[in-house]
């Protein structure tokens, strides 16, 4: 199909012209070319700001925006129908889950076009025909089964996640360029339901993910004017959250929330893609090593100090802090698996409101009474605690950011064993075209597998990443050990699974991602390549 804005190589499918309308993809090619060459040049700037951590710079809080720190001044008013916010459920864009999300009976339901999303051409523009049916009502779903799913009278408030700024949308070309995603998940929804939303007494609400610096969301800010404009709505009607999922924005969130003042509603503690992001970005220093995934709590020094850091800017500037996924899946089998882990995510969500949060995430509907108890239990009738600033006590430093020991952490046999497993298993499910997979009773999504082979990079090629055994993890002790992993996932797949092929893709590319000398920024970059 060919515009004279943009032109797209993949099919076109029933009901795709709905929404991939000449008018829609005048409007993104618009946002392509007004602002593509900016999103371009900032990701450069990861690059050099990358290059000077390795060679040994300190992170350190913006010098030239001193002065907007610890300042007076306040976001723009927030909606009403964004100001409880106790529990946010996240989860992909299919029709079923869209469904289920929205009549979880969380008061904010985050649907995801990135770490949740498989980025198959399908699921991003069925998804997109699926938020369109939801705002209006109008969706439906029939299980295999026979099972009818339906909306209730009263459903989750609408937010949605574009794709990141690093990532391309290869099947549409402006001028022969593959689109930015994050314009083009942004602009599709934007365009076709803005007006809509508003009509129905809401707006068009979304999270920004992967920000890595404060100029990034600035862009993102002068997108936002530059689409009110076009279609013809008031400056300040977008809503947004910043996910804070890199170590480079936890040093510029009061920036970011300035960058954004008139359009944001809050920061969310994006905690699986923040300890990813500290493990990258500090890579290539000897002396920074990281233990165990499953040693990175949210109480370790740099990651509670992280999280009283995003309190303090949203409720010193009148947003509101939105606590961490609990990725736990409840086991329709086991009871005693049940009351443990439900008693860890209660135990988390307790922390996180005790902490300051007014809210926070979980990914599975039986979470969210859990997760509303432990913070009624603590806002005690109300539906946020902004005006709280008692975090304001503890003075968050640069060196807490990256205070990066863990007392007793240890790199175990069985942690490269899990993240082998996990990280292999979880690329495979994305291949198939499944970007949440439920393994091991975790919804697991982009930020875990990213975490799983940055670590086993990370501990092969730095030599000071000794077991605790005294061991250090060579290619052939990763080879033995990967296909010992193998034959486990074999049998978890079964063989109908594994004759799609979709698993030796994945270990092709997980031994990519681990065994390179140069470390692959994002594993969804050369995945995205093995798409349809």
């Amino acid at each position: 199909m060919i515009t004279e804005s943009a032109r797209i190589t993949a099919p076109l499918h029933e009901r795709y012209g709905e929404i991939l309308t000449p008018e829609a993809l005048r409007f993104v090619a618009h946002l392509h070319q007004t602002f593509n060459a900016r999103r371009k040049a900032l990701l450069a700037e990861r690059e050099v700001r990358f290059k000077a951590i390795s060679e040994g710079q300190a992170l350190t809080f913006p010098k030239e925006m001193q002065q907007i720190r610890g300042g007076h001044w306040q976001v723009a008013p927030i909606p009403q129908d964004l100001q409880d916010r106790r529990v946010e459920i996240t989860g992909p864009v299919n029709r079923k889950m869209v469904i289920n999300a929205l009549n979880s009976g969380a008061r904010v339901f985050m649907a995801d076009f990135e770490d949740a999303n498989s980025p198959t051409w399908a699921n991003c523009v069925e998804g997109q025909i699926n938020l369109y049916d939801a705002i209006r009502r109008q969706i439906d779903f029939t299980a295999p089964k026979g099972k009818q799913y339906r909306l209730k009278e009263e459903t989750a408030v609408l937010k949605v996640r574009p794709r990141g700024w690093h990532l391309p949308e290869k099947h549409v070309l402006i001028h022969d360029e593959p689109v930015s995603a994050s314009l083009f998940d942004f602009g599709l929804y934007f365009f076709h339901n803005a007006k809509e939303l508003l009509a129905r007494g809401s707006g068009p609400y979304f999270y920004l993910p992967k920000l890595e610096s404060y100029q990034e969301a600035a862009l993102w800010n002068e997108v936002f004017v530059e689409a009110q404009l076009y279609v013809g709505i008031p400056r300040g009607t977008i809503k947004a959250t910043v996910l804070i999922e890199t170590i480079t924005a936890a040093f510029e969130m009061e920036e970011i929330i300035y960058a954004l003042r008139e359009h944001l509603a809050g920061l969310n503690a994006g905690r699986w893609d923040y300890i990813f992001s500290a493990i990258k970005k500090f890579r290539n220093r000897p002396e920074v090593l990281f233990p165990d995934r499953a040693q990175l709590s949210m109480r370790v020094p740099f990651m509670r100090a992280y999280a009283m850091r995003v309190v303090q800017a949203c409720h010193l500037h009148g947003a509101h802090a939105i606590g961490g996924m609990s990725a736990f899946i409840p086991s329709r089998k086991d009871e005693e698996v049940n009351r443990r882990a439900c008693d860890k995510v209660y135990k988390d969500k307790a922390l996180e409101a005790h902490t300051g949060y007014d809210g926070t995430w979980v990914a599975h509907p039986d979470l969210v009474p859990l997760a509303m108890r432990a913070f009624d239990e603590v806002l005690n009738g109300r539906v946020h605690q902004k005006e709280e600033k008692h975090s304001a006590a503890y003075v968050v430093t640069a060196k807490d950011l990256t205070n990066f020991h863990v007392a007793g952490g240890k790199i175990t046999e069985q942690g490269v064993r899990t993240n082998m497993n996990v990280g292999i298993l979880y690329i495979e499910s994305w291949l198939q075209g499944v970007g949440a997979a439920a393994l091991y009773h975790l919804m697991e999504d982009a930020a875990t597998a990213e975490i799983s082979r940055a670590q086993l990079w990370q501990w092969m090629h730095n030599p000071h990443a000794l077991w605790e055994d005294g061991r250090h993890l060579t290619p052939a002790l990763y080879a033995r050990l990967k296909a010992e992993e193998i034959e486990k996932i074999k049998q978890l797949l079964g063989a109908e699974r594994v004759a799609t092929g979709k698993l030796q893709q994945a270990i092709d590319l997980f031994d990519r991602l681990v065994l390179d000398k140069d470390f692959i920024d994002f594993l969804t970059l050369p995945a995205y390549e093995l798409l349809d």
